[in-house]
């Protein structure tokens, strides 16, 4: 494998590794870890986790893990509704300073 001497990065470094999902990636990952913060904050187990937000416990630990390959944004997303947080899915052209992808800030 060679490398260039100076290699061009992006915003994402996921997309710089090749990820082929990589958008979806790094949204998941932002998700999960406001989510894992919210759980630590109250200090719930991961069987109250479950219970709360109507997850596995086993899905549970796989979001408190970051292994996210098998979980949807959309759980994600309503496990943190669930958690009393409001997600909001905001859709605009896209322009010079904001390429065409997916963005979630949290």
């Amino acid at each position: 494998m060679t490398r260039k001497a100076n290699p061009q990065g992006t915003d994402n470094v996921l997309a710089d590794l090749g990820f082929d999902d990589a958008e979806e990636l790094s949204a998941k990952a932002a998700l999960a870890v406001k989510l894992n913060e919210l759980i630590d904050k109250r200090d719930l187990s991961q069987t109250e986790t479950a219970a709360i937000t109507g997850m596995t416990q086993p899905k549970v630990s796989q979001v408190r893990r970051y292994k996210l390959q098998n979980i949807s944004l959309e759980r994600l997303m309503q496990a943190l509704v669930s958690l009393d947080q409001h997600v909001e899915i905001v859709v605009q052209p896209a322009r010079r300073a904001h390429a065409a992808g997916i963005t979630v800030a949290v």
